[in-house]
C-alpha cells in the first residue's frame, strides 16, 4: 500500500476550527513538521480539507 508524507507548510493561526482540528488529527504540530500516513480515503479527505496548508509526497 502506498504511503503519503504530509508536511505542514503554513500556519494554522487565524484558520477555521475545522481546519485546526484536521491538522491536529493528522499529527502535525509545528510548521515543517512531517508525518507518514497510509494513502486511504479518510486520510485523502483530511488532506483535501487542508490542502492549502500542507505539502504531500507519495512514498
Amino acid at each position: 500500500m502506498a504511503e503519503l508524507k504530509v508536511t505542514l507548510k503554513r500556519s494554522i493561526i487565524g484558520r477555521p476550527q475545522n481546519q485546526r482540528d484536521t491538522v491536529k488529527a493528522l499529527g502535525l504540530t509545528k510548521i515543517n513538521s512531517s508525518v507518514v500516513k497510509p494513502a486511504n480515503e479518510a486520510i485523502k479527505g483530511m488532506i483535501n480539507t487542508v490542502s492549502h496548508l500542507v505539502d504531500v509526497e507519495e512514498i
